[in-house]
């Protein structure tokens, strides 16, 4: 199965920049990042696609985020930039590959899931 491994949550000043990574063990079709602000459900960030360059966002980062996969190490990044206080969140790296999962977003399915990094903007 996939596994998942996040790394580059903080906190920023608003107006800042973060870059979170994820790194995959296994052959996920897709990887994307979630966030869950403290009281909130969690909500899709971003997703793309391991083979090709097929990309989502969430119309509340778009514009501000970008993500970006690369093969030769498995990896999703999610640069984050002009920081608002209300991408407060734990930031989770989530993949897939159209099989079943417990969250949908933009019609993909994830089943696996990161630790969660969590991400404050402030001030």
């Amino acid at each position: 199965q996939v596994h998942l491994v996040e790394s580059g949550g903080g906190s920023v000043e608003v107006g800042g920049s973060l870059r979170l990574s994820c790194a995959a063990s296994g052959n996920p079709r897709y990887m994307g990042w979630f966030r869950q602000g403290t009281g909130k459900e969690r909500d899709g960030v971003a997703l793309h696609y391991t083979t090709g360059s097929r990309k989502y966002y969430s119309d509340l980062v778009k514009g501000r985020f970008s993500i970006s996969y690369d093969s030769a190490k498995n990896t999703v990044y999610l640069q984050m930039d002009s920081l608002k206080p209300e991408d407060t969140a734990v930031y989770y790296c989530a993949a897939g590959s159209h099989g079943p999962g417990d969250v949908t977003w933009y019609g993909h399915r994830f089943s696996e899931w990161g630790q969660g990094t969590q991400v404050t903007v402030s001030s």
